[in-house]
């Protein structure tokens, strides 16, 4: 529903996750009828498409969508007196990961979430980056090191056993879908077991340098007594 207010564009996302026919429409809000000799663009990206379906007041589009080369964003433009327009953004489901980053230390192990909230994937893979390359996890393989759980068709979990420093960075779980992938980020940060010892250690030092400063003294005075 575009609001008839002069150089806005409204957005929208549409997920899609298998082949589908699908109609897009932009009808100018009834208090802007008054708008005359509208000219109407519909455009997937930069390039001009024909929109074939129109009624008073509306214009659509109608789309077979069959892989994801038929993704993308779609826009409608209405040109007159003012210039009003809408975007459409079809696109693949997103993954829920975690913004934060996963904490834990050597030794322990980490286990790592994603979901895909209503919509069903084919498969699901894990990837750990190294340097600029995504590897993907094969726990069959490394079965002492990975362990990839299906909890549900829409839920994977990835186990990571013994942690070291070098488990420390960046993983991606791929979600497939029958109009393309999707990926959610994860971050863990392995730490080393003295990362929550050194305030401890901190203070006991500072304990141990006030406790020989007071002996210190209390040898020093005891002597200058002694020699009074």
């Amino acid at each position: 529903l575009l609001l008839g207010i002069s150089g806005t564009s409204i957005e929208k996302n549409i997920t899609l996750d298998s082949a589908t026919r699908i109609e897009l429409s932009c009808r100018l809000d009834n208090k802007y009828s008054h708008l005359k000799s509208l000219q109407v663009i519909w455009k997937r990206g930069k390039e001009t498409i024909r929109h074939i379906k129109k009624t008073e007041n509306s214009w659509s589009i109608q789309l077979s969508i069959l892989d994801n080369s038929n993704l993308g964003s779609y826009s409608c433009t209405l040109k007159g007196e003012e210039e009003i327009s809408a975007i459409f953004h079809l696109q693949v489901p997103t993954i829920e990961g975690k913004e934060k980053p996963i904490v834990s230390y050597e030794g322990d192990t980490a286990v790592m979430i994603c979901k895909s909230s209503g919509y069903t994937p084919i498969a699901w893979t894990w990837y750990m980056t190294n340097g600029s390359e995504q590897i993907a996890i094969n726990d069959s393989l490394l079965a002492d090191k990975y362990a990839i759980n299906k909890i549900s068709a829409n839920v994977t979990h990835l186990k990571i056993l013994k942690l070291t420093k070098e488990d420390d960075g960046v993983y991606w779980c791929e979600a497939a879908f029958e109009l393309g992938k999707s990926k959610g980020k994860l971050m863990l940060k392995v730490l080393s077991f003295m990362v929550p010892l050194k305030p401890f250690l901190a203070i006991v030092a500072e304990a141990v340098i006030l406790v020989t400063i007071v002996f210190l003294y209390e040898l020093y005075s005891k002597k200058k007594e002694k020699h009074a």
